[in-house]
């Protein structure tokens, strides 16, 4: 097969793939959502407004 890995292997490493992109995708929407939030959080106080 490819490389000599049986086609198996491929459907596995395949599948660890696709969930980990999932994961970082959700993650960094996450982080940014959560960044946003602080900045928001972050011009109302002490009178720092702008």
């Amino acid at each position: 097969m490819l490389l000599g890995m049986e086609w198996y292997w491929w459907i596995i490493i395949l599948a660890v793939a696709g969930i980990m992109i999932a994961f970082k995708v959700k993650f960094m929407r996450w982080w940014v959502k959560r960044q946003q939030k602080k900045e928001v959080d972050k011009c109302g106080k002490w009178g720092d407004e702008e």
